[in-house]
């Protein structure tokens, strides 16, 4: 049963809202996801007429939605469920006045306050909520990262969203888990036996998890200067991912058990500081260069006078060690940066070589196994095995790739991570959302990284837009495969 849901976006009309969030709440109306009654407010600081928000909303859906999906009569029935707000949620004023009377006063709806605002008003707007007496036993709060720029500014955020919110009412949002295929990664694992054995320092030699971009700055450049790849990707994107790809089998797939996993990984991570800095992390700044044909700039040229001269990182590459005893001795190699040679999101589990070869070397080379798990563009899962090259006399030995594209496998389909996610929160599901002290164990192993390259002086190596990162990375990843 669809749970009703009053559902207010913060930010309802700034860029998140506009570029994920609508498109994923259209697609849900669209699939019949949304009880009947459900409202969704769009706040914004702007004053306008309603027609004119409407028109804001449906050229964000027209651009935004693929091909094909913008259809009148699903805008006609959309549009029915918004209401526009004008609210600056930092100030308390009478304008909340507005909200309180549009939200359902019966107690029958759910409330969901999706902050797609700064985290530094994230505390304020909790204690306007509660001086207007919007938040209810049966209130929800989502939060957007980053959430702080270390431990210290995490914690003080995350205290005053406490001081209103239970923790079983606030909802961190990645959208990296609500892609299918990092879900996946739990089905392949505890789905199937004969991964099952196959998963652990036994026969994995290393892993690769990697989110590789082609663009730049995109006019984030107040924020990403002050972040960097490694608080912006690191903290959460790639620690989630590292997270689900190694914690322990659940008891049981819920909320409670999949976040106690999960943490364990993240307290068994092997420290980096000034003493193994430099043998375990690379950092990089891109210079101009050419990606898809077109001349593009360095990141210093992107960058206002005041920030010129930056040495903020936009790729690091980390090698990492999770020491307990499923994974102990296995590198994870976690790569991410702006301005690649390609963009894409994968997991590349590389598995050990055979033990003892029994082919003559006339055979050719023998590869070692490898499971790839895209995550975009594409959704997909290859796994390579070595296999006889067939029309050839005697025995010769190639790769040969099974592919599973999610896509094709299941075209009735349109995988929207948002919209899962949205979905999750409205029915009051916390799977797939971390947890306070998940935030907290992360930036305590961020944060002596950033120390350490700051004492140690490690600055950004310079690369080529449209490279795959500093020289030095290259040995680590096996960018040749593509």
């Amino acid at each position: 049963m669809k749970s009703a849901t009053d559902l207010v976006i913060f930010g309802g009309l700034g860029d998140l809202s506009i570029r994920k969030l609508l498109p994923a709440l259209y697609r849900a109306n669209v699939s019949n996801q949304l009880a009947q009654t459900t409202k969704i407010f769009l706040s914004s600081r702007g004053v306008s007429s309603e027609q004119a928000h409407l028109d804001i909303v449906e050229r964000a859906l027209q651009e935004h939605l693929g091909s094909g999906e913008h259809e009148q009569t699903h805008w006609d029935s959309f549009k029915q469920r918004l209401v526009f707000v004008c609210i600056d949620p930092g100030e308390l004023d009478d304008r909340w006045d507005q909200l309180k009377a549009g939200l359902d006063s019966t107690g029958n709806a759910s409330r969901v306050y999706y902050f797609a605002i700064p985290p530094s008003i994230y505390g304020q707007t909790c204690a306007n909520l509660a001086a207007k007496e919007l938040v209810t036993a049966n209130t929800r709060v989502v939060l957007e990262k980053p959430i702080g720029y270390d431990y210290e500014s995490a914690n003080e955020i995350n205290a005053q969203v406490a001081a209103y919110f239970q923790e079983e009412q606030i909802y961190r949002i990645d959208h990296y888990l609500g892609k299918e295929t990092v879900q996946n990664l739990m089905a392949l694992r505890f789905g199937n036996v004969v991964f099952e054995s196959l998963w652990d320092n036994k026969t994995i030699d290393h892993v690769e998890v990697s989110i590789a971009e082609t663009v730049g700055l995109e006019g984030r450049t107040g924020f990403y200067d002050k972040a960097g790849a490694l608080r912006d990707m690191v903290q959460n994107h790639l620690l989630q991912m590292l997270c689900l790809l190694t914690m322990e089998p659940p008891t049981k797939l819920d909320a409670d058990n999949i976040r106690a996993e999960k943490l364990k990984v993240l307290k068994a991570l092997r420290p980096i500081d000034e003493f193994n800095i430099k043998a375990n992390t690379i950092r990089g700044q891109y210079v101009a260069g050419v990606i898809n044909g077109k001349a593009v700039p360095s990141y210093q040229e992107e960058l206002d006078e005041v920030s010129k001269g930056s040495t903020t990182e936009t790729f690091v590459a980390i090698k990492a060690f999770i020491d307990n005893w499923r994974w102990a001795g296995v590198p994870f190699y976690l790569r991410t940066g702006k301005r690649l040679a390609e963009r894409f999101a994968e997991i590349v589990i590389h598995y050990k070589a055979v033990s003892h070869r029994v082919f003559d070397e006339s055979a050719g080379p023998l590869e070692p196994n490898r499971l790839v798990i895209r995550l975009q563009p594409e959704e997909s899962m290859q796994l390579t095995l070595m296999s006889k090259e067939l029309n050839r006399y005697g025995i010769y030995m190639r790769p040969a790739t099974l592919n599973l594209n999610f896509a094709e496998a299941f075209k009735s389909s349109t995988s929207d991570a948002y919209q899962r996610l949205l979905m999750d929160v409205m029915e009051g599901n916390q799977a797939l959302f971390a947890h306070r002290d998940e935030v907290d164990q992360a930036w305590a192993w961020i944060d002596p990284i950033i120390a350490a390259w700051e004492s140690e002086q490690v600055t950004s190596q310079e690369y080529p837009s449209g490279s795959w990162g500093p020289d030095s990375a290259e040995p680590w990843f096996q960018t040749g495969n593509r």
